[in-house]
């Protein structure tokens, strides 16, 4: 064993005690930094995976643009300066024309795994005595299937039931509960915008996870939903399904100067979303960040209280011709020592914790619901962990290390006398 490791071990192990307290302090941050982060982006991942799968990675429909100041413009150019009060909002041609053309241009790029039509809409659901606001969409099955996961959220898998049989619906699984629907086979009525009735089965349930979706979505065969809004053969909106999700951004530019219709990506989608997941992530950030510079300042202070101690012995080492260099590295080392070992008991904590939240079921309701934590169990939250803990170990420890290779042996001598 090196001179250095040995003397560095034999001073730390004299103060057992202080050692203990900042190697748990070490080990607490690292596991609540892992156990955290494994949490709170477990939750923020399982929620982007559903949303952008469920909806699409970018989505293209006809922007709604009022322009208040238009009829002035037409009649008297564009240099009128007015305000306009009580405008009456500009009639919106909701339909996207040519969007076979679409199909066919968007499905040949090897960008996108996926193309698909929508007709959406406004409806009310009733079922016996309950009504419900729906939000209604028409589907192509067999395109649905290539831009979208639909699928692995039904329950019974009958999407391709809208395919033969028209006159079928599928419900999202808590609007399903709210009306009190526990079954397939049932008969609900329609209302349409215009105030037409129709009458369809339930063929199905979606359960998505997202409590926002799942209590008003209502799919529907892209026939009859065009029939029921008077739309015939028109689509409002088509949804894309990319290789790489986060070029969505840049790809919704391309497409919306390509078409002339407004392309929105999942990033301006959910960005409300995201701003929040973010000020999450710094909230947990500053909460581990505290923990680890409390367990820094514990080895400070065990540092600080040894070199005070140790001035005699320190004294020794250099007058028998220890250097300065190899006065820092034995004190040096015994924060990196701490930190090491509280790095690996939190670490291990760490995975003790996720093991003990994934056994725990609940109900979770909410933005989404789970049935108990959803966690991401990234390996680089252990490797950051462990590294914060190696980081701030050796700053704590380098200024108590530096004081101690300045004490002078002949000062130290004196002062014992």
């Amino acid at each position: 064993m090196s001179p250095i490791v040995f003397i560095a071990l034999k001073l730390l192990t004299e103060r057992k005690r202080q050692a203990l307290v900042s190697t748990l302090g070490v080990a607490i941050g690292v596991a609540a930094f892992i156990s955290m982060s494994a949490v709170m982006n477990g939750f923020q991942l399982y929620f982007i995976r559903q949303a952008i799968d469920i909806n699409a990675h970018i989505t293209l429909r006809v922007q709604e643009e009022d322009d208040e100041g238009r009829i002035l413009r037409a009649a008297y150019g564009d240099g009128v300066v007015a305000d306009v009060l009580g405008s009456r909002p500009k009639e919106l041609k909701d339909k996207i024309i040519g969007y076979n053309n679409f199909l066919r241009q968007y499905t040949a790029d090897p960008r996108v795994m996926g193309i698909a039509p929508h007709l959406t809409g406004e409806g009310i659901i009733n079922y016996g005595t309950k009504d419900r606001g729906v939000s209604m969409i028409g589907v192509d099955p067999a395109l649905e299937r290539t831009a979208s996961v639909v699928d692995d959220y039904l329950e019974h898998k009958n999407l391709d039931k809208l395919v033969t049989d028209r006159n079928s619906v599928i419900l999202g699984s808590e609007l399903a509960r709210d009306l009190g629907i526990k079954e397939i086979g049932k008969k609900i009525t329609i209302v349409s915008p215009t105030g037409g009735l129709y009458t369809l089965e339930v063929a199905d349930f979606f359960d998505s996870g997202i409590t926002s979706i799942d209590k008003t979505r209502v799919y529907f065969n892209m026939r009859t939903l065009q029939a029921i809004l008077d739309k015939p053969n028109q689509v409002n909106e088509l949804i894309v399904k990319l290789h790489d999700v986060d070029d969505a951004e840049n790809i919704a530019l391309e497409m919306s100067r390509d078409t002339g219709y407004y392309a929105e990506s999942w990033q301006r989608a959910f960005r409300n979303f995201l701003q929040i997941f973010k000020m999450q992530n710094m909230i947990t950030f500053m909460i581990v960040f505290a923990i680890l510079i409390v367990s820094a300042f514990g080895i400070f202070n065990i540092m600080m209280m040894t070199v005070l101690e140790k001035k005699k012995d320190i004294a020794i080492l250099k007058a028998i011709g220890y250097e300065d260099r190899e006065i820092t590295r034995i004190f040096v080392l015994q924060g990196i020592l701490v930190g090491f070992v509280g790095a690996l008991l939190g670490c291990l904590f760490g995975y003790l914790i996720q093991e003990w939240l994934a056994s725990l079921q609940f109900d979770i309701v909410g933005i989404i619901r789970t049935k108990g934590f959803v966690l991401d169990r990234s390996p680089s939250y252990f490797v950051y962990g462990f590294l914060f803990a190696m980081l701030f170990s050796f700053l704590a420890s380098f200024y108590p290390s530096w004081r101690a290779s300045k004490l002078f042996p002949v000062d130290i001598f004196r002062s014992s006398v």
